[in-house]
């Protein structure tokens, strides 16, 4: 039976993608599909037992507690996903250093996952208007390299809204690297929205991939459960917050 999640999400696929989508349901999840969409949705009402595997093709997994609170994001996402953002390239936009108060607005509004300021942030702004963000960690002491060897990591990158800044990240990694001359900058790569990474055309490479977790979710904290117990803690010491179980990650390396 359809809840409110749903409803609203079906709605956004057919009026806001103008697309006509279909549901069949499965047990634990229901599977969501548009012909011209690009992608398929794995639509859970309870994670409480893990994320399912897709079937071969681009498989993005949303549950009903990250609805109720992201909706705006999530939404503007799948537009993204599904190729219905405004694009904007990255040759018209100008990259400059952000302020921690900027960024960390920016990223309470676009992106899903909780904000961070890490220790350098790097913006584009485009006629003005600060449209893409990436925040990088300090660098890192590698101890199985030269002693000169610093590894930087890509902590968080979101464009603006339905916005997608062709080439932005790009553009954002060689401003840093121009400014800190890292030796590599790592990343990982959500796997509940990408299987197949798009940063390796720009030259990163896979490491690992990581399997799924479960986390706690507040607005300002995303803590790892590694057994049940702490599900209990943490459900009691922050009832705000609620579980998300993701489907893994990728750690990729862009040697440099």
């Amino acid at each position: 039976m359809a809840n409110a999640g749903m409803i609203g999400l079906l709605n956004f696929i057919g009026y806001g993608l103008k697309l006509s989508p279909a549901m069949t349901e499965y047990a634990g999840y229901t599977l969501i599909t548009a012909e011209g969409m690009g992608f398929a949705i794995h639509y859970y009402a309870d994670v409480s037992q893990g994320t399912t595997p897709g079937s071969g093709e681009k498989t993005i997994h949303i549950s009903e507690d990250q609805l109720r609170r992201d909706s705006k994001k999530i939404y503007n996402r799948l537009k993204v996903q599904a190729g219905r953002a405004e694009k904007v390239y990255a040759r018209s936009t100008v990259a400059a250093r952000i302020e921690k108060r900027i960024a960390l607005a920016f990223l309470k509004e676009h992106h899903l996952q909780v904000a961070l300021p890490g220790k350098y942030r790097y913006g584009l702004y485009h006629q003005g208007e600060l449209v893409s963000l990436a925040v990088f960690s300090a660098g890192r002491r590698m101890h199985d390299k030269a002693e000169d060897y610093r590894s930087f990591e890509l902590i968080r990158f979101c464009h603006k809204s339905d916005i997608i800044v062709i080439g932005g990240l790009s553009k954002l990694i060689q401003a840093f690297i121009k400014d800190f001359k890292p030796s590599d900058i790592m990343t990982y790569v959500d796997a509940d929205w990408t299987q197949d990474s798009s940063l390796q055309k720009i030259g990163f490479e896979v490491v690992k991939t990581m399997p799924g977790q479960r986390f706690w979710i507040t607005a300002d904290q995303q803590i790892p459960i590694s057994a049940h117990e702490d599900l209990s803690v943490y459900k009691e010491k922050y009832p705000e917050g609620y579980l998300h179980a993701n489907s893994g990650s990728t750690k990729l390396i862009l040697p440099l």
